[in-house]
């Protein structure tokens, strides 16, 4: 088993499985791997050195980078496990509950910029936040 270190185009840096280097030129080149937060298939691989493990030994500043992107991951996944998905509907859903016709509830969906600053305009607040790809389904 091969652990590669990736990144995509948006500089998130992922780690990938492959059986062999042919596998993973294979599903590169199929455009097969994406980005797990973004989706984005253009990734390369990034140059990898053994890692030693020396006491007193201090992480490597990509930790932090892998911390933060887990630390949003998880706010994506609390965001989802307390929001109704409306869809599409976001912004009329939004003014529905603005304007008391129903009752107020944690809701998430999609809207255009236009519709974003449409909200805004009338004075209902919106949060936008970019939920990856990868929490939006089930893994195989």
């Amino acid at each position: 088993m091969k652990v590669y270190n990736l990144r995509c185009n948006d500089d998130h840096r992922f780690e990938g499985w492959f059986s062999s280097e042919d596998d993973f030129v294979s599903q590169s080149a199929q455009r097969q791997i994406a980005c797990p937060l973004c989706g984005n298939s253009s990734i390369t691989k990034l140059p990898s050195a053994p890692r030693l493990n020396l006491s007193g030994a201090q992480a490597p500043v990509a930790a932090a980078v892998d911390r933060q992107q887990e630390q949003w991951l998880n706010m994506a996944r609390e965001l989802i496990a307390n929001t109704e998905d409306v869809g599409t509907q976001f912004a009329e859903e939004a003014r529905r509950m603005h304007y008391n016709e129903v009752a107020q509830r944690n809701i998430r969906g999609v809207t255009t910029a236009d519709e974003r600053d449409a909200l805004g305009e009338e004075g209902i607040d919106v949060l936008p936040f970019l939920i990856p790809n990868v929490l939006k389904q089930s893994l195989q």
